[in-house]
Order: C-alpha cells, then structure tokens, then sequence
C-alpha cells in the first residue's frame, strides 16, 4: 500500500517542490543565522527574487525573524524545522540510501545528512549533530571515548553540550600530534569535548610520527603507557577518513614514502594507513595511538567523513579496515557517489 508520501509525489508533486525550497530555506538559515538575503541566495544557489517572496512567506507564519543583522529562525520556526527533517528524508529518499549503503558497504549504521560538505562546509555542522546523536545512543558507564584530530572532529567537539554524557565519561586521544593546527589536534578536541560535556580527559604529548627507535623508546614510558592503555581499551572510536594526498601533504610525508604512496595510487588514509581504492594497505606510517588492529575488539566504531570528492577515501577505507562494529556518518554527496560506483 502506498505511503501518504507516495500519494502526494504522485498527486500534487509540485507541494512536495515547494515543501522542500522551503525546508532548504529553513533550515540554511539555523546554520547561517544571523544571515543577510544576498548571501543565503548565494548558498541555496536561489536568485534574490524568488529568495524574497518564499522569505516574506516564512516571515507571515511567524518562522523566520529578520532584523538589520540578518534572518534567523524564531523559536516557532526551530520547532517546526525539527520533526520536519525526518519527514524530508524519507521524501528525499535519504532513508533508503542509508539501508542500500549499509548492505554495499557491510558496516552496522550508515547515518547521511543533506547536502555536500564540499559545497557547504556548515554541513559539517550537520556531520557533528548526527554523530553526537548516534554516540549518545552507544554511551554505557564509565565509557572511554577515544578520537582523533581533524576538521570534522573539531566540528564535532564545537557543538557537544552538558547533556551529552556523564561525569564520568572520558575522552582520550586516538593519537599523537599530527603537526597541524593546534585546534585540530586530538589533544585539543579531547579537552574541549570534555570542557563541553563536563567530563575528563587525558592527554597524549607525544608527536603522532615517529622513528622505529623513538617509538620504541616512548612506549616504555610510564606515563605513555598508562595512556596508551585507556586509548586501546577504548569501547568507543570516533574518526575521520582522510584524503591520501592531503594527509600525506599534512604530514610532511618524505619524499620516498610520498613515493610510496602514489606509486601504490592509495586514496584514502586513517590511524596512519593509506589504502588503494580496493582496500589494500600501500602505506603505513609508525603512529603513537590507536592502531588497525585495535578497531576489531573496539564495540562501536564512528566514522565520519563528507562530501563527494571523500567517496573513494571512505569506500577504500571500509574495504580495508575492521568494519563489523563501524557507523559510518557520512553526507549526500558522498552516499550518492558511493551508491553510484562499482560494486564491491
């Protein structure tokens, strides 16, 4: 029997069109807000003309308040985007996406938000709202969280609030510092991610790279391995998966590993593993942190990468890794090119 969704594609479709515009508009303008009309038409890809009449429309059912600073959502309009955005999954097929994708792939959860991270980089912000909704979910007592650095991460850190966990969660670092932005590091997002929740933390000051002999030498560390012990009993795992060629620029990778790393035509990397698009390890750098083979005895893994131009990363990743135990959150733009490639 067709859904109530399914009679309205078929009967009035223009609503369902008109349903979603405004959706769009609604709910640009919460990650935007206070946003001004010339610069939420350049987001939506809208012109200002037909922008204005479905703003002034919004604005007469109370939804959006506008003032010199911009638009922003009234709280009547947040209460309504809410419940709104399960409904436009299923009319954006976002629902069956999230099965088919978590069959091709094999992994436990597949999580997609709307849009392309690459185009809309408060997407992002949408990546960090799923996944702080699916971790709540797998929080037992005394949970070990352990993360990783990166953008996406930070994003997820930034919108954490004192709801999120107990006192006595802690956040660990999956792993040293990788040499970038202090504020991407997986030293920093710990400590912010704990300051947001109110729960603890610890800390891993040791380079994320390092020789064979210094690795060696750390590891004996009292200290160091009082961490590293937390980090690998870890019954929670949140990542990201990187681009191999960023990742590689990111680390200042040598000239005769970077070697290695194209040679092999490697396209995704995580925990210091670069993978081919079939899965197969070409590279693996000697990390201070959460290794590979750890993730198999981890109970739940979170892995969280956006956007069209990460699909390969993610799909080589996944063929490569433990995955059994793995949700993936991940955006349209990279279901739909993921969903579009070669079967596994």
């Amino acid at each position: 029997m067709p859904t109530f969704i399914d009679i309205q594609k078929r009967l009035v479709p223009n609503l369902l069109d008109d349903l979603q515009r405004k959706y769009h508009i609604l709910r640009s303008v919460r990650f935007l807000q206070p946003v001004g009309r010339r610069s939420l038409a350049l987001s939506l890809g809208m012109t200002e003309r037909i922008l204005r009449s479905e703003v002034e429309f919004l604005k007469s059912q109370d939804l959006l308040h506008i003032d010199t600073s911009g638009m922003s959502l009234t709280s009547e309009g947040l209460e309504l985007l809410l419940p709104l955005e399960g409904m436009m999954n299923e009319v954006t097929g976002i629902n069956v996406m999230e099965q088919s994708l978590k069959e091709k792939l094999q992994v436990k959860r597949v999580m997609i938000v709307p849009g392309n991270s690459d185009d809309f980089p408060w997407v992002k912000e949408e990546l960090g709202r799923a996944t702080i909704q699916g971790m709540k979910e797998c929080l037992v007592e005394h949970t070990i969280i352990a993360v990783t650095g990166g953008t996406t991460m930070a994003a997820v850190a930034g919108i954490l609030t004192p709801d999120f966990a107990s006192k006595d969660t802690l956040f660990v670092p999956a792993r040293g510092g990788i040499g970038e932005d202090v504020h991407n590091q997986a030293n920093t997002i710990c400590a912010t991610m704990a300051q947001k929740s109110g729960a603890k933390h610890r800390v891993l000051y040791v380079p994320d790279q390092v020789s064979r002999e210094v690795y060696d030498s750390i590891m004996k560390e009292p200290s160091i391995k009082e961490v590293m012990a937390l980090i690998t009993s870890a019954n929670l795992v949140l990542h990201g998966i990187g681009d191999a060629a960023t990742m590689a620029k990111r680390r200042n990778t040598s000239e005769e590993d970077l070697q290695k790393i194209i040679e092999g035509q490697a396209v995704g990397e995580a925990f210091g593993y670069y993978f081919d698009v079939h899965g197969k390890i070409v590279h693996k750098v000697k990390t201070v942190g959460l290794q590979l083979k750890d993730l198999a005895s981890t109970p739940n893994v979170f892995a969280v990468a956006g956007g069209a131009s990460k699909a390969n990363a993610i799909q080589a990743y996944l063929k490569g890794a433990p995955h059994s135990s793995s949700t993936l959150i991940t955006d349209e733009g990279a279901a739909k090119e993921l969903l579009k490639g070669t079967p596994f």
